[in-house]
């Protein structure tokens, strides 16, 4: 459990190390009570369950946001050390009675949201009908300042053009439910090899951050006294499914985390199915948190993918960066400007982050979280130019490690997590190395040029254009829609 205003875990005796070891992966002790559990995380009491229905949380009140906070020195960046007075945060205890003046959209069941424009949808959740079932009733952390919308961000060209992209490339609520309905249909069929098997729909599908044309993550969760191979596993499962009519191109990748691939046939749908890696379950509802904690972060991200996509920087298995380790990168950006758009949530909401916390209490755990408050009101192209001035001037990629976990950055030391690494970025629950695909220095260079150019370029020109072809990408995008 973290502890908020914390500083990192004074090293041990003999230790040079600032902060604790990389935990070991966690190994959750699942119990199931019959196949009727298996597409939920509250299978303790399944009677409980709601089908596939969309019921909106209460509505929260606006909020006024905070006096500016006054920083020391008038640093631009804080590194090593975090001040609670630096993060202006609403404090609700109890929270407050449902307000109908407030202005947070909420979409009363899937089927309204179509009718709705994808910009209202950055005032709350995308309204869909996530897997498994218990995820409807799952609120993510509101957005409380009823007095500003997207547009208020909108202060310029650049920032037109990123509300214009994400309005194109966002998921669509068919698109989760297309999704989904896979989903269901291939946990039946798994369920006939493995009769306790639960699958859990993860990642950039369900955190609220994916495109249109995303690939679907997906978690297959096995237990019983022995743990399984996950190798073992996969290809057990990648005989069985040559012969389901509904799926194609069935492909083992055997990576650290092993994988396997496939397509939904007759779509451009693309699974990526793992056994057991269920921190990324712990990091879905996470990243979703953030991804709600403020009208800014949606657009932001997605623009910041499709830009490291089009500049061949956004591809772990060539030796690039992750989409998770891009979308930590965003976050790490955001959380040490002066005024910081984001804080740390698990620090600020341990217990609703806890890496010990059971799988199946998850989804509940950030339910509780009181909005923030951001006192920054940098429009969306400020934004996108301060992150690529950051990594392309500003971040020491020798001496730094990116944190969202502790939102600032760690010393760089000499363990075997961090050393001879190009690039550091800690995942917050596992506290290994998310980036350590980029192990070739060619590649580190393209990618920080990648950085420089582009934002020596956008600087200049405050055009969205002169960066990644905004026509082209969108009509890509809803062709593979």
């Amino acid at each position: 459990m973290f502890y908020r205003n914390r500083t990192p875990t004074p090293r041990s005796a003999g230790s040079s190390e600032p902060y604790p070891p990389p935990r070991a992966p966690l190994r959750q002790d699942f119990r199931y009570w019959g196949p009727e559990a298996a597409n939920s995380f509250n299978f303790l009491n399944t009677e409980r369950l709601s089908p596939y229905e969309w019921k909106p949380p209460p509505y929260a009140s606006p909020a006024a946001p905070p006096p500016s906070a006054n920083v020391p020195g008038g640093r631009k960046r804080r590194h090593n050390e975090y001040s609670a007075h630096a993060v202006k945060r609403q404090r609700v205890d109890p929270l407050p009675p449902p307000s109908p003046a407030s202005s947070l959209r909420w979409a009363a069941h899937p089927d309204q949201a179509v009718a709705e424009t994808s910009r209202s949808a950055l005032m709350g959740f995308d309204h869909c009908s996530p897997s498994p079932a218990c995820y409807l009733n799952t609120p993510v952390l509101a957005v409380p300042d009823g007095s500003r919308s997207i547009q208020d961000y909108m202060k310029d060209k650049l920032s037109s053009q990123m509300v214009e992209l994400f309005d194109a490339c966002q998921q669509q609520p068919a698109d989760l439910n297309r999704k989904e309905a896979c989903r269901a249909r291939l946990q039946e069929d798994i369920q006939h090899i493995f009769p306790a098997a639960r699958l859990y729909l993860t990642g950039s599908s369900m955190n609220g951050l994916g495109c249109r044309s995303s690939d679907a993550d997906l978690c297959l969760v096995i237990t019983g006294n022995k743990r399984p191979n996950p190798i073992d596993v996969l290809y057990r499962l990648q005989r069985a499914f040559r012969s389901l009519p509904y799926l194609e191109r069935i492909q083992l990748i055997r990576a650290k985390v092993p994988i396997l691939k496939f397509r939904e046939r007759g779509s451009y749908l693309e699974f990526d199915l793992n056994i057991n890696n269920t921190v990324g379950i712990r990091n879905t509802f996470l990243l979703r948190s953030y991804a709600y904690a403020d009208v800014r972060i949606r657009p932001m991200i997605l623009v910041a993918k499709k830009w490291a996509r089009h500049s061949q920087i956004n591809d772990a298995s060539k030796g690039t960066l992750s989409s998770y380790t891009l979308v930590l990168m965003v976050l790490h950006y955001l959380q040490t400007l002066r005024k910081p758009v984001l804080p740390s949530l698990q620090r600020a909401h341990p217990g609703s982050f806890s890496p010990t916390m059971d799988i199946d209490k998850v989804p509940d755990g950030p339910k509780n979280i009181p909005p923030y408050v951001s006192v920054n009101r940098s429009s969306l192209g400020e934004l996108l130019l301060g992150f690529l001035r950051y990594y392309a001037t500003e971040f020491s990629w020798d001496k730094q490690v990116i944190s969202v976990r502790e939102a600032t950055t760690l010393p760089k030391t000499n363990s075997q997590e961090w050393r001879n690494k190009f690039i550091c970025v800690e995942e917050p629950f596992e506290r290994n190395n998310v980036a350590r695909a980029v192990h070739e220095k060619a590649k580190f260079d393209a990618i920080k040029a990648q950085f420089a150019e582009s934002s020596r370029i956008l600087h200049a020109r405050k055009d969205l254009n002169a960066i990644l072809p905004l026509r082209t990408i969108i009509s890509k995008e809803l062709a593979r829609s």
